[in-house]
């Protein structure tokens, strides 16, 4: 793995400063590790006590206060317990009586009185608390942030980690949106910390790891092409090295050919961070945004649209929320597959037979075929298709990649998918 301090240099600072903050990123980014790393690094220095610990568990708890401070309660414990501190590093056991809605605070302030060391706190997975519980959890660490001043005993620093933008915490916690609130301690940043996809350096210097240590390598071209596939996404570029390595077992040098196979074997397999992606295709927000980036037409203007467009791009869909494109080029195919599953299973042509005996593509015969495909079929899956402003060129895609399934690959040049064919 990378070591987290140059991936997160602003979080150390703002940890040092004693302040609270938002760090988001897509799902299979690294957050999880590159906290649980830089926890482990304070901590070894000797003036901080730093935790991570996970909210999931307190999903099901749903707008059940009692019930979430409870879970979330027994999680700190259990992870610190885990993490090999001395004593009296530990919350205290048990934990203090106080009222509901309350209890959290006031158990984080009874372990902040004992611990001799400044208390960090990492609350991975914050998205997993719902409507009255995160709101219930972001006031109480409002009001411990508050009295901090007057002397009383309450974590020094406390980062949230999860998908959401800064904006969505603010709300919640009693503050506005876009303007600095001291009801809400969440508005250290114009923007919450965002945790960045890999550079090209980086994914070298990860490969780099591999090599040293079996001795394989990567060529440049290899970690060229991953980047250029991945765009830096480090569960595409840990996913891409792992298929090459352990599912297609190669065992000389990996060039950028295996990458490419690798690529296709992931999209086929609909390995399940791709399928987890895939799933939120008709989620409103998420199709508001990517239908006009696949239909190749103009994106929405208002606010609406604005707050999904970062939404989907919280999601790790979308690379900005200006110039509109796909994340990657993985995605970008994985996404047009998925919304053209349905008119694949209508393609009845023999894709070999479009492959001329000199090894060429016959385009003049496939463009008679899809003039035909589209008399007969197109009607029906226009009216089919959910996306339908762009049901004209995903089943365009989905015929084509019926074809080249034969012994070819397309490639979805640019923003829009303006398809090359290679055999």
């Amino acid at each position: 793995m990378l070591p987290p301090a140059p991936r997160l240099p602003e979080a150390r600072v703002l940890i040092v400063m004693d302040r609270y903050f938002v760090l988001h990123a897509p799902r299979q980014t690294g957050k999880t590790t590159t906290l649980a790393a830089l926890a482990s690094e304070l901590t070894a220095e000797g003036d901080i006590a730093a935790l991570m610990f996970s909210c999931e568990d307190a999903k099901t708890a749903g707008d059940d206060v009692a019930l979430t401070e409870a879970v979330l309660l027994d999680t700190l414990r259990e992870a610190a317990e885990g993490s090999g501190w001395p004593d009296e590093l530990l919350p205290p056991d048990p934990w203090p009586q106080a009222q509901v809605g309350s209890r959290f605070r006031k158990a984080l302030s009874a372990w902040c009185r004992r611990c001799p060391r400044r208390v960090v706190l990492f609350l991975d997975e914050i998205d997993a608390l719902q409507g009255t519980s995160l709101v219930s959890v972001l006031s109480q660490l409002r009001h411990g942030h508050n009295v901090r001043s007057e002397g009383r005993p309450f974590p020094a620093s406390v980062v949230l980690c999860g998908l959401r933008d800064l904006r969505d915490y603010k709300v919640a916690s009693g503050g506005h949106p876009t303007r600095f609130s001291p009801a809400s301690p969440f508005n250290i940043l114009a923007d919450s910390l965002r945790l960045s996809d890999f550079t090209t350096d980086q994914i070298a210097e990860l490969y780099d790891q591999h090599t040293q240590a079996t001795g394989q390598e990567f060529t440049k071209d290899a970690v060229d092409r991953v980047f250029e596939l991945t765009q830096g996404q480090p569960w595409l570029v840990n996913a891409l090295a792992d298929e090459i390595i352990t599912e297609m077992r190669v065992t000389g040098t990996i060039g950028d050919r295996q990458v490419e196979d690798a690529k296709e074997r992931l999209i086929r397999a609909r390995a399940t961070h791709l399928d987890s992606l895939v799933a939120r295709l008709h989620d409103p927000q998420v199709k508001q945004v990517i239908e006009p980036i696949v239909a190749g037409t103009s994106p929405g203007t208002d606010i609406a649209f604005d707050h999904a467009a970062s939404y989907v791009h919280d999601l790790g869909l979308i690379r900005g929320t200006r110039d509109l494109e796909i994340a990657n080029p993985i995605y970008r195919e994985a996404l047009l597959r998925v919304l053209g599953d349905r008119t694949e299973r209508f393609v009845r042509a023999d894709p070999h037979s479009f492959v001329l005996p000199d090894g060429r593509f016959d385009l003049p015969r496939l463009l008679e075929e899809f003039v035909v495909f589209w008399r007969e079929h197109g009607e029906v899956l226009i009216q089919q298709e959910g996306y339908h402003e762009a049901a004209c060129q995903i089943i365009l895609m989905a015929f084509l990649h019926r074809l080249v399934n034969g012994g070819g690959h397309l490639d979805h040049a640019g923003p829009t998918p303006a398809p090359t064919v290679n055999i």
